[in-house]
């Protein structure tokens, strides 16, 4: 690896994609400090102070880098490109059209990405309208959970003048990173969207360190740091399982040439969703958080259900709230695999190539065997997932400490993103310095 490092500097275009990559991260970490216009500065340091929860509240701003908490231009992040990508994946199971986008290559996948960007531009205006009705008159707390931290107001006084100005100014924010992750995906290293959801959940972990060595004895920082160490070793070992089944092509004969007899294998991920599932639970999590706000508080069956929704729903401490995200997660695991891998599909693509899996006839006993096998592998990898997502309550439920920076969603992005990252790097070094036959 560090042979590997070394010689990036040592290839002018690899380093210069480096070098490209690196500055558009930065251009990102500026802007999530430039905040919106009419925004109220003491109600923003309020607004930080709430985000470091591990709520609703931590999990947006978990995306953006920390730009939510501060109301900049970045603060609705990556996230309305996020959920534009799953939505265009799960309507291309519904829809023909985009079907026959996907399949027919290039041309088909770039008509995909630009409505991708429309539907994202949409749903940033929505989150962006949405955000700034909800601080700019005094509801806050309503959406958050009354824990009596999270300021109702944030935008100055007339309201909406400047909120005619913080709209545009989010949606603005959110279609510039999309533009930085295309030009890093282009001209850069690695995928660009990918890149800047990294930059922003690593972005907070050296001042999360810090703070945690501040307020906690010695010992138990060391000890959090070997969890940390131990957590991203089993995530390294999850995101890296394979179950390779193997497949055999039958021989045919051309001509005077035969082709095919050749032996190859389909890799199944243990964890083929990654933090997919996360993003829905919680999303599903909100869900009741807004129909009580649309309701209001107050005395008779409205304010029970905002109380309930205050106590269980949004309360990251309640047992409720862990034990229905943890199940969420792995429902949207098995939810996320059927549209992701279709064994009907792959069954009908092996049996056009001539492929079969040893002891399984071509077929429907090939499309049964695929969907045994994915369903079965699919429970311990959401299993994993939904373990490593509620890690962080657990270690504030036993360690009695005020936040785990190195857990739950973070870790997942973080080691998935640069696990990616160094298979591009070595396969471009792999391009410049094949050796091949001619090593002796």
């Amino acid at each position: 690896m560090f042979a590997n490092m070394k010689n990036i500097f040592k290839v002018e275009d690899l380093r210069k994609k480096v070098f490209f990559t690196l500055l558009m991260i930065a251009v990102y970490r500026l802007g999530t400090a430039i905040r919106v216009p009419g925004v109220d500065a003491g109600a923003v340091a309020q607004l930080r102070e709430s985000s470091k929860t591990q709520g609703a509240l931590g999990f947006l701003n978990l995306f953006s880098g920390g730009a939510f908490s501060s109301f900049s231009i970045f603060a609705l992040g990556i996230m309305p490109y996020i959920t534009a990508s799953i939505i265009m994946q799960v309507l291309t199971v519904v829809i023909p059209k985009l079907e026959q986008w996907q399949q027919e290559g290039a041309t088909g996948q770039r008509k995909i990405t630009q409505w991708t960007r429309y539907v994202a531009i949409g749903i940033a205006t929505l989150q962006g309208a949405g955000l700034t009705f909800i601080f700019g008159q005094g509801r806050g707390s309503a959406f958050f959970g009354a824990s009596g931290n999270t300021p109702d107001v944030v935008l100055l006084d007339p309201f909406m003048p400047r909120a005619l100005l913080v709209i545009p100014s989010l949606v603005a924010g959110t279609a510039l990173l999309m533009w930085l992750g295309e030009l890093i995906s282009q001209r850069g290293i690695g995928n660009g969207m990918s890149m800047v959801i990294f930059a922003s959940v690593v972005s907070d972990l050296p001042y999360g360190y810090y703070s945690l060595l501040q307020t906690r004895k010695t010992v138990v920082f060391a000890i959090l740091v070997a969890l940390t160490i131990a957590i991203i070793f089993a995530v390294v070992r999850v995101e890296l399982g394979q179950r390779r089944l193997p497949v055999q092509f039958a021989k045919r004969v051309v001509g005077r040439k035969m082709y095919g007899g050749q032996s190859t294998y389909i890799p199944l991920k243990v964890n083929q969703s990654g933090v997919v599932p996360i993003i829905f639970a919680s999303s599903v999590l909100l869900l009741p958080v807004l129909m009580s706000n649309m309701l209001g508080s107050g005395e008779g069956w409205r304010g029970s259900i905002a109380r309930f929704v205050d106590q269980y729903l949004i309360n990251s401490q309640n047992l409720l709230y862990v034990t229905v995200f943890a199940l969420l997660i792995i429902a949207f695991a098995y939810f996320y695999n059927s549209i992701a891998f279709d064994p009907i599909r792959q069954a009908d693509q092996l049996r056009k190539q001539g492929g079969f899996i040893p002891g399984i006839r071509p077929g429907q006993q090939t499309e049964s065997f695929l969907a045994k096998t994915v369903n079965r592998i699919t429970l311990p990898g959401a299993t994993f997932v939904a373990v490593i997502a509620i890690l962080p309550y657990i270690v504030l439920w036993v360690g009695n400490v005020s936040s785990f920076p190195f857990a739950g969603t973070t870790v997942l992005i973080a080691v998935g993103v640069a696990l990616e990252l160094m298979r591009q790097i070595d396969s471009q070094l792999m391009q410049r310095n094949y050796e091949g036959f001619l090593k002796q």
